[in-house]
């Protein structure tokens, strides 16, 4: 875990850069899991505290925890005890605030999703580091903003270095909807309840009445229904109408083919 003596430089700073927004998140999330969490938190909000009020808060004092659940109420917005990218993206000076940025334009899960679709044009739940640079101009144009080439470049190195954690030059659609705020990103809605590729393709079948290959809306509707209930989720119908929404958004004129929901629902695949 990080010490102080290894606390990044950027803190401090009245502007921070894409650049150094990764170098502050990459430091932190010292596990890659993709949360800011546990001592990992604890550790971020001392450093925090050093670099703005030129004094730290000893983890150990009994103040301590209560400071750091007055900083969480604030900055938390899902209470869910960790900080997420977008989270830190809203609590530190970040030039230009890309992150933010794309939580502007993008509007709601299910533009986003819609955008996805033009890039992931094999229906892999990926898209290729070749296309994602046209992923972000056309989002950027959407909301216009004024960017240059080497902007783009530089946003796009970025969100590579953000969730291309393996190298393969492949961003998945769950790590990419972080970009989303926590109200909208619906996919993290499903993650207790994502299930095997087995369980899957019984699913699909049943739901596929008349087995056409593809789900409408009408069959989606019934399938989100029964899994929310069969997994106790408490979801009034008018959240279940936005799931389905940014589900559909994947859809082939309204036909819901196996994969794109798989990319959804299936913890074996890209989730």
């Amino acid at each position: 875990m990080a010490t102080h003596a290894q606390q990044p430089p950027h803190l401090h700073l009245a502007e921070i850069t894409a650049t150094q927004f990764i170098d502050i998140w990459k430091h932190y999330d010292s596990d890659g899991n993709g949360y800011i969490e546990g001592k990992e938190l604890e550790n971020f909000f001392r450093e925090l505290e050093m670099a703005r009020r030129g004094a730290g808060v000893d983890p150990s004092h009994a103040t301590f925890r209560e400071k750091m659940n007055e900083f969480m109420s604030s900055f938390d917005k899902n209470s869910d005890g960790k900080i997420e990218m977008s989270e830190l993206a809203q609590l530190l000076p970040t030039e230009e605030n890309f992150l933010l940025c794309f939580r502007e334009f993008v509007g709601s899960s299910s533009q986003f999703m819609a955008a996805w679709r033009r890039y992931d044009t094999d229906r892999s739940g990926y898209i290729e580091s070749n296309e994602l640079e046209g992923f972000l101009s056309d989002l950027l144009k959407k909301a216009n903003r004024n960017f240059d080439g080497k902007k783009l470049t530089e946003y796009t190195h970025t969100i590579l270095k953000m969730f291309d954690l393996n190298g393969d030059g492949k961003l998945g659609l769950s790590e990419m909807a972080r970009l989303l705020p926590v109200n909208e990103n619906f996919l993290l809605k499903f993650e207790g309840i994502r299930i095997s590729v087995k369980e899957f393709d019984a699913l699909f079948t049943f739901y596929d009445k008349d087995g056409n290959g593809y789900i409408d809306e009408q069959e989606l509707d019934a399938l989100l229904k029964d899994l929310c209930d069969k997994n106790k989720m408490d979801v009034v119908s008018s959240e279940l109408a936005g799931y389905k929404k940014s589900i559909m958004a994947l859809s082939d004129e309204g036909k819901l083919y196996r994969t794109e929901l798989e990319i959804v629902l299936c913890r074996d695949s890209t989730l």
